[in-house]
C-alpha cells in the first residue's frame, strides 16, 4: 500500500529529472528511459504519470511556470524598480556558467517546441518568456518610462542574446560584460 504523497513525490522527481535531461539534452534527444533514470524510477512508472513524453514535456513547462513566481518574488524583495531590474541582470551573472554550458533553459526550449509544425506544446513554450517580458515591463512602467514595453523586450533580447553567444562560444565572460552593460544602460534609465 503507498503512503499519501508518495506518488506526488515520484511525479516531482520525473518532472525534475525532466526539467535537467531536457535542459542538457533537448527534447528530441531525450528519452522517458533517460528521464526515468535520472529520476531513479522504473521506465514503466514514467508511464503511469504521463502517457507520452509531450506530456512530461508539458509539466516541465508548468514548473518553468511555477519557477518564474518563485524567481519574481526574490527579484520583487528589491525596494525599488531599477534595483529589481538590476537585481535581474545579476541573476545572469550567478548562473553564467549553466548557462554557457546548456544555454537558457526556457529559451532554448522554446525555440526547440517552436520548431515542430503540428505540435500542441507550441503555442505554450513562449509564456515563460511572456512573463519575463511582463514583469520587466512593470518594472520600466514604474520607473516612469512610456516605453516600457519596447525597454521590457530589449532587456530579455540582451539576456537571450548574450546567452546564446555564450554558450555558442563556450565564454561566460560575455554574460558577465553584457550583464555589467544592461545594470549601467538601466542605471541611466533611473535617471
Amino acid at each position: 500500500m503507498t503512503r499519501p504523497g508518495k506518488g506526488a513525490a515520484k511525479r516531482d522527481r520525473l518532472v525534475a529529472a525532466a526539467r535537467t535531461t531536457i535542459y542538457q539534452q533537448g527534447v528530441e534527444k531525450t528519452t522517458l528511459a533517460d528521464i526515468a533514470a535520472a529520476a531513479d524510477v522504473p521506465v514503466g512508472n514514467v508511464y503511469y504519470y504521463f502517457k507520452t513524453k509531450d506530456e512530461l514535456v508539458a509539466a516541465v513547462l508548468d514548473s518553468y511556470r511555477a519557477s518564474y513566481g518563485l524567481i519574481s518574488a526574490e527579484l520583487d524583495r528589491e525596494p525599488t524598480p531599477d534595483g529589481r531590474l538590476k537585481a535581474f541582470t545579476r541573476f545572469w551573472i550567478e548562473r553564467r556558467e549553466q548557462l554557457t554550458a546548456h544555454g537558457c533553459p526556457v529559451g532554448s526550449l522554446s525555440s526547440e517546441l517552436d520548431k515542430r509544425d503540428d505540435d500542441e506544446l507550441r503555442p505554450q513554450a513562449g509564456t515563460v518568456l511572456r512573463l519575463l517580458i511582463d514583469w520587466s515591463e512593470e518594472q520600466f512602467r514604474a520607473l516612469g518610462r512610456p516605453d516600457a514595453r519596447e525597454l521590457a523586450v530589449a532587456l530579455i533580447a540582451a539576456y537571450e542574446g548574450v546567452v546564446l553567444l555564450a554558450n555558442t562560444l563556450r565564454d561566460p565572460g560575455l554574460i558577465t560584460t553584457e550583464a555589467r552593460r544592461v545594470e549601467r544602460w538601466i542605471g541611466t534609465l533611473a535617471r
